[in-house]
């Protein structure tokens, strides 16, 4: 798997806390081997993140992405729940 980065998403990912980071770098990694691994909930969005699908990051923390193609992932959000799916 392919993953890309938008660039509000790198600055989401600054505002992180050290223990959120590490943990989100951790999850990138087995994403790129193992997209569809139980351990993060990935399902498709509906509302105004239709086409787009979301993973879990921590307990709060979720990243949204747009698959392109059967071989990409273009990440574009990252936060918490509450702030994403207001």
């Amino acid at each position: 798997m392919i993953l890309a980065f938008h660039t509000r998403i790198k600055k989401q990912y600054k505002k992180l806390s050290s223990d959120d980071r590490e943990k989100f770098n951790e999850r990138m990694a087995l994403f790129e081997k193992y997209p569809f691994n139980q351990v993060f909930r990935n399902h498709a969005l509906k509302g105004k993140y239709l086409g787009y699908r979301s993973i879990d990051i921590t307990g709060n923390l979720r990243a949204i992405y747009q698959p392109l193609g059967s071989n990409t992932a273009y990440f574009v959000y990252l936060g918490t729940h509450s702030n994403l799916y207001k």
